[in-house]
């Protein structure tokens, strides 16, 4: 299977080499991700400066871009073929719940089904990075059902791991997005200068973290594995939505009689 490697860790990253080199043994595996760390940057392009690619000494390729960059010049532009797949990590830490929203590492592969494509993004859930080989080795069986059983055409695989060695793995679970309580403040500060600047705090503390959601998956030493929409469709509050609109027009008709 050819397969198109990105991450929002940048180029350098220890979970792309680990992936790679894990793909790479039953795959045709081309990487081609971010030139720096581009954690945080979801789906954003870079639609102002012009993109620039690079071969490095490993074969992989740097872009001067965003995740989204490197999987849409990939596809649009520089590859000869298109891939059968796109992946996105390991990530060097979780992207659970909201942080799905934010998460470059998300967002590389949700650009690969916008351009038509299945596609997983792997994340480790630890900041520690002691057992990417632990998620490489659960992406690489995920392919393998995947290949046999394709994903419908509007979504994503979403994956996070335990930082364990793989024995230590209780297992894979279906999983939905929990969800954090709100940001904690933003650390006020001063330049050299004596001008205010300003630092992202710690994301939220877990609120919705119950059963069934990945981060209760991940607590008890599970693979979680929630698919995602692309579609951010509410088809559940389009008939609502009608009668909700209705209500504000026929309200106005009669003011204007």
């Amino acid at each position: 299977m050819k397969i198109l490697l990105s991450n929002d860790d940048g180029v350098f990253a220890e979970g792309l080499s680990c992936l790679h080199d894990e793909l790479a043994k039953l795959h045709d595996v081309t990487v081609i991700a971010p030139d720096r760390n581009c954690s945080g940057a979801s789906n954003a392009l870079s639609l102002h400066q012009p993109l620039r690619i690079q071969k490095m000494k490993n074969d992989f390729y740097s872009v001067n871009g965003t995740p989204s960059d490197c999987v849409h010049v990939g596809i649009n532009q520089f590859l000869e073929e298109d891939p059968q797949l796109v992946v996105s990590g390991i990530n060097h830490g979780a992207n659970l719940g909201d942080d799905v929203i934010y998460s470059g590492t998300v967002a590389a592969a949700t650009e690969g089904r916008y351009m038509g494509l299945p596609a997983i993004a792997v994340s480790l859930a630890s900041k520690r990075g002691e057992h990417f080989q632990t998620a490489a080795k659960v992406v690489c069986d995920m392919i393998e059902h995947l290949i046999a059983h394709p994903l419908p055409a509007d979504q994503i695989l979403n994956i996070n791991v335990p930082d364990v060695p793989y024995e230590q793995l209780k297992g894979v679970e279906v999983t939905r997005q929990g969800r954090r309580h709100r940001a904690e403040s933003m650390v006020k500060d001063t330049d050299p200068f004596g001008r205010d600047i300003y630092w992202y705090g710690p994301a939220g503390s877990e609120q919705d973290a119950g059963p069934g959601t990945d981060f209760h998956a991940i607590a008890r030493g599970y693979a979680s594995v929630t698919p995602l929409s692309v579609d951010m469709t509410a088809y559940k509050s389009l008939e609502a939505m009608q009668h909700w609109l209705k209500k504000k027009y026929n309200n106005s008709s009669n003011k204007e009689q």
